[in-house]
C-alpha cells in the first residue's frame, strides 16, 4: 500500500515506495507548516488523536529543555540536534527515532512495520506508549553520548 503523508505531501521517506496511481492526501499542504500545532491542525482523525498521544509520550521522555520543531516538513523534537520525528500518513502514524534505535529494539518492534529509520503504528490500534517512551529515552541517551565525545 502506498503511504501518503497528510501534510508532507510525500510518501513516508523511510518506507519503500509502492507502485501506485496518483494517491494524494486531501489535507496535503503546499507549504510547510510553521509549527507542530499547525501541522496537527491539518491532520484528520483518527491520525490527529494518535499523533497527539505520540507527542505527549515523546514530550514525557525528552529533556525538559527540548523544543518542538518542523524538520523535513514533519514535527520533531530537538535537543542540540533532532531526536525524533513523527508524522501522520493515510493509514498509520510513523515515528522516526533513527536506524540505530530501531536496530537496538528490533525484537520489541516485530509486531510493527519498520524500515531502516521508521516505525509505523496503525491508527486503528492502541499506541504502545511504554515502547515509544523507551525508544525515545534510548535516542536521548544516544544523543547525550554523542555530545560528550
Amino acid at each position: 500500500m502506498h503511504s501518503q503523508s497528510w501534510l508532507c505531501g510525500k510518501a513516508d521517506p523511510m518506507m519503500k515506495k509502492a507502485k501506485s496511481g496518483k494517491s494524494r492526501s486531501a489535507a496535503k499542504a503546499s507549504v510547510a507548516p510553521k509549527d507542530v500545532d499547525e501541522y496537527l491542525a491539518g491532520v484528520p482523525e483518527p491520525a490527529r488523536s494518535t499523533l497527539n498521544k505520540m507527542r505527549a509520550t515523546i514530550r514525557s521522555a525528552v529533556p525538559p529543555e527540548a523544543t518542538e520543531v518542523i524538520s523535513y516538513r514533519m514535527p520533531a523534537f530537538r535537543h542540540n540536534r533532532v531526536l525524533v520525528w513523527f508524522a501522520a500518513f493515510s493509514d498509520h502514524c510513523s515515528l522516526f527515532p533513527t536506524a540505530a534505535i530501531i536496530e537496538k529494539f528490533k525484537n520489541e518492534l516485530k509486531p510493527f512495520s519498520t524500515s531502516k529509520g521508521t516505525i509505523q503504528f496503525p491508527t486503528n490500534k492502541p499506541l504502545p506508549m511504554a515502547l515509544i517512551k523507551k525508544l525515545v529515552k534510548a535516542r536521548v541517551a544516544q544523543n547525550e553520548s554523542k555530545k560528550r565525545r
